[in-house]
């Protein structure tokens, strides 16, 4: 899989707020923000399996 450039503009305090998230997992920014969304993004797949695994049965048995 490639990789492609996503430029963002973000407040000044936001970026200072990341940096230092970053430094105390001693991370580069942008490592810490791909984790991040590769992290919430798992997250989201998995809420939204759990959601159709929990209709699926609640359907069965009804």
């Amino acid at each position: 899989m490639g990789s492609t450039v996503l430029s963002l503009r973000i407040d000044g305090e936001l970026l200072d707020r990341i940096r230092r998230h970053a430094a105390r997992r001693g991370m580069s920014v942008q490592d810490y923000v791909v984790r991040t969304l590769v992290r919430d993004d798992f997250d989201e797949r998995f809420k939204t399996a759990v959601d159709e695994t929990e209709k699926f049965y609640r359907s069965s048995t009804g």
